[in-house]
C-alpha cells in the first residue's frame, strides 16, 4: 500500500511516519540490523510518542 511521507519544517520525518517506517522495517529486517532500528525508535522523544497516542495515527502499518 503506497503512502506519501510527511516532513516537518526542520526536514525530519513527521513522528507518525517515522514510527510507521521503523516499525515496518523491524518486521522485515535481519536480526543483526534490528538492534539499530530499536535504537532509532528509542530516540523518539516523549513528545513524539505522546502525539502518536492521541488519535493522530495513520493506521497504515496496523
Amino acid at each position: 500500500m503506497p503512502w506519501s511521507l510527511s516532513w516537518r519544517d526542520d526536514g525530519e520525518l513527521a513522528p507518525q511516519d517515522r514510527f510507521d517506517l521503523l516499525r515496518s522495517l523491524m518486521l522485515v529486517e535481519t536480526p543483526e540490523a534490528q538492534p539499530a532500528l530499536v535504537f532509532a525508535m528509542e530516540k523518539l522523544s516523549l513528545t513524539e510518542i505522546t502525539s502518536l497516542s492521541t488519535g493522530d495515527v495513520t493506521g497504515l502499518c496496523a
